[in-house]
């Protein structure tokens, strides 16, 4: 069992043809209706930015009116006061113009953040019900990346968008009507190009938004290869694969630049097209006012400026809301993968699920099958009985499926068939929760957090104070060591207790297990990769924390487990062979082929 995680020996895998099959929103109409019902519970706030958006509206109008009638009414008159009085006026409203739309930016930089906290709460919590399978199969780095940069461009779109769509609304239908009372024949004539804005943007959009689709994917890609390389680089160095590492992030940084360029760059084109035909758009004005007064229709130099005016206050908010359409449809290409994440199918317990306390500690397994992927058996009419109190060790070749039979007891997976007890009780039956904190792990590669000791072995029970936590290091062989770091237990870790050695960090977990006081453990493989001389620390530790608990041991060194109760031999999925270290050895079979030879090499299986 292993993660799908981008691997930098693995040959092509992330040089994808960029050219192939184009990339579509699955559902953007769901993906919208999701959007808005984010937006929902902030009513009142939409509300008031609508209504600051119809005051600036209003302003920009009359505004725009009062430098028509400078024209005609005080320039044309050279009336120099009335002009004066005017232009103070024009002052007044351009302020109130500026704070109104102060205001609503600054209420929609609100909206967006908290909506943006809203989905990235969501996505958090719902990533912490996802069952392990999804973990297994997906890359950490891409679901980093859902977590951030998706995130980040709703948040982006919300605060650029919502504030222009209610503005240029608003500004649309209300200088439309302007307009359309100074002189309807102008206004028409202004309205032929529109048309032409809609079918270009509408062509412009369709030819981009796959590059979007692209783009994010491509983002994830990357996001999920660097974190892996961050984590696998002593690997890299000690292989002197440097060479290949940067070839491979060459070809997935390749693919995300091309996708950014034709995305970027064709949505690009946009702005400046809508410029120009906005300007045409002016000059056939200009043009027909001109014809108009000459002609001698009833209209003034100042109501054709006027018309322009409102003419360009007509068509800017249609070229903002054209312009933001890349950022809109990043957005939404981010939160489908939001969305799909939020989707999935979660953990979840059966409906009749019971809340177990303080389990005994009976484990049985009866005709247990399991696989991963269908038609491909890992475990083949497993039958296990342990007994509160007793140690079984399971024992196999790489690939046997030791540790799945560990993750089928915590419930990671379910099972094909078969049944699984703990003290009778079905644990399908079992609330995931209750029957996770009565198991204690102690895996083979340990992961602390990047906080204090304290708080790293505090994780096994939230609720202990300090005198257990150090009662359990004493108990673990490790409050010795903790002594002797720089703040003893108040020693802030780095990135997965890099600062400490192996057997440091086993003993961390273990004194974690042991502040968790359940009543089944789990020792992984705890011991196959430390010295003999930490491990007999580590063994006393592991025999203080086993003590009246029922314990599973998977064990690659044969001789950490002469003294188990039942030992377990299986192969291909199958227990081949059960008894006690002796029994075993007297068969002459399997496992003892397995302890004779590995104390003839020298090697572990």
């Amino acid at each position: 069992m292993s993660k799908s995680k981008v691997n930098p020996l693995a040959g092509n895998r992330h040089n994808q043809n960029f050219s192939g099959k184009k990339e579509k929103l699955k559902n953007p109409k769901e993906t919208i209706n999701r959007l808005l019902k984010y937006l929902g519970n902030k009513k009142i706030a939409l509300v008031s930015i609508f209504i600051f958006c119809i005051i600036t509206t209003l302003v920009s109008i009359v505004g725009t009116k009062l430098n028509g009638d400078i024209i005609d009414k005080y320039i044309v008159v050279g009336d120099m006061n009335g002009l004066l009085k005017i232009c103070l006026v024009l002052i007044g409203m351009y302020v109130i113009g500026t704070i109104t739309t102060f205001i609503q930016n600054r209420l929609m930089v609100n909206i967006a953040q908290k909506t943006s906290a809203d989905i990235r709460s969501d996505l958090f919590e719902n990533m912490q019900n996802l069952p392990l399978r999804y973990f297994d199969t997906s890359s950490s780095g891409d679901l980093m990346s859902r977590l951030t940069n998706d995130v980040d461009n709703i948040n982006t779109t919300l605060s650029q968008s919502i504030a222009q769509f209610f503005s240029g609304i608003i500004n649309i239908f209300g200088m439309l009507i302007a307009m359309l009372i100074l002189s309807p024949s102008l206004t028409l004539i202004g309205l032929i190009t529109t048309p032409i804005m809609f079918l270009t943007t509408r062509l412009i959009m369709k030819n981009t938004q796959p590059f979007f689709i692209k783009q994010q994917n491509e983002l994830g890609k990357l996001n999920g290869y660097i974190e892996e390389m961050v984590s696998g680089q002593k690997v890299t160095l000690l292989f002197s694969q440097e060479k290949k590492a940067k070839e491979e992030f060459s070809k997935i940084n390749s693919n995300l630049t091309k996708s950014s360029i034709y995305a970027q760059a064709l949505s690009g084109c946009m702005g400046p097209i809508m410029n120009t035909i906005s300007n045409f758009t002016y000059l056939i004005l200009a043009v027909s006012g001109g014809y108009f007064i000459l002609s001698g229709m009833d209209l003034t130099v100042g109501v054709v400026f006027t018309i322009i005016l409102y003419m360009r206050n007509f068509n800017r908010p249609i070229n903002e809301m054209l312009n933001i359409a890349n950022t809109i449809q990043s957005a939404l290409a981010g939160a489908e993968r939001v969305f799909e994440v939020i989707d999935e199918e979660k953990e979840e317990d059966n409906k009749n699920a019971i809340e177990v306390n303080d389990l005994y500690g009976e484990v049985c397994l009866k005709d247990v099958d399991f696989s991963y992927q269908k038609d491909k058996k890992i475990l083949r009419k497993i039958n296990l009985k342990a007994s509160k109190g007793q140690t079984v060790a399971i024992v196999g070749p790489t690939g046997s499926g030791k540790t799945t039979i560990i993750n089928l007891l915590n419930k990671f997976y379910n099972i094909d068939s078969g049944e699984i007890t703990i003290d009778g009780e079905d644990i399908k039956n079992i609330k995931m929760s209750s029957l996770r904190k009565s198991i204690s792990i102690v895996l083979q590669d340990t992961f602390l957090f990047s906080t204090s000791v304290r708080e790293n072995i505090r994780y096994g029970n939230l609720n202990a104070n300090d005198k257990e936590i150090k009662e359990a290091a004493k108990l673990a062989n490790a409050d010795h060591f903790i002594r002797q770091l720089p703040d003893g237990y108040d020693t802030v870790l780095s990135d997965n207790g890099s600062n400490l050695s192996h057997g440091q960090r086993q003993l961390l977990a273990i004194s974690r297990a042991m502040l968790s006081k359940s009543s089944i453990l789990i020792l992984d493989e705890a011991t196959s990769s430390i010295d003999t001389r930490t491990e007999s620390h580590i063994q006393e530790a592991m025999g203080n924390l086993m003590e009246g608990k029922t314990t599973f041991i998977i064990a690659h060194r044969l001789s950490t487990i002469k003294n188990a109760d039942i030992i377990l031999a299986i192969k291909d999925g199958e227990v081949i062979e059960r008894g006690t270290h002796n029994e075993l050895l007297e068969n002459n079979g399997f496992y003892a082929n397995l302890y004779n030879s590995q104390f003839r090499t020298g090697l572990s299986i």
